[in-house]
């Protein structure tokens, strides 16, 4: 017997849907041609700006292939402290001086952590998870993400000064 499935193609929607299969089986991909295949489908569709419903699941099905394949060959390590703090600034639009005036962190230590010459200390991750209202799980787990053991360091007291 076979299973019933929730989604139903009806009409125009299994037409445009079942055209992209033959056109691109969905399929698991196994190397990088597949990969830049999938990738130029995706483009194409992608540029046509309103797609049917048909064509939204075909391209649901396979960006979920594409990330599958991404997530195992083309794994992307974590941001240093230093690149972390350059983008949450840059995302905010503030300046060294105004991020050390506005969060109450040093500017030596804004400026030691931007040139890689100081980790983020759990004092430092507090301010910084503060003042840019981010999760401090962000800040803090960076160096755990790469698979290095979570920071342990004597500046991490609280009651040491950023």
């Amino acid at each position: 017997m076979a299973a019933k499935s929730r989604y139903s193609l009806k009409g125009r929607t299994r037409d445009s849907y079942l055209e992209l299969v033959l056109t691109f089986p969905l399929a698991s991909i196994k190397s990088e041609d597949q990969l830049v295949a999938a990738q130029e489908v995706m483009d194409r569709l992608l540029a046509r700006g309103v797609l049917d419903a048909g064509e939204s699941l075909y391209l649901d099905a396979l960006s979920d292939l594409v990330a599958s394949y991404e997530d195992e060959h083309h794994v992307i390590g974590p941001a240093s402290d230093a690149d972390m703090l350059r983008h949450l600034m840059e995302a905010k639009g503030v300046s060294q001086a105004d991020l050390s005036r506005e969060s109450g962190i040093s500017r030596s230590t804004v400026s030691e952590v931007l040139a890689g010459k100081k980790p983020f200390s759990r004092q430092l991750i507090r301010k910084l998870a503060s003042y840019f209202q981010v999760d401090a799980s962000l800040l803090a787990g960076n160096d755990w993400l790469g698979g290095l053991p979570p920071r342990h360091d004597s500046s991490a007291s609280f009651g040491s000064n950023a």
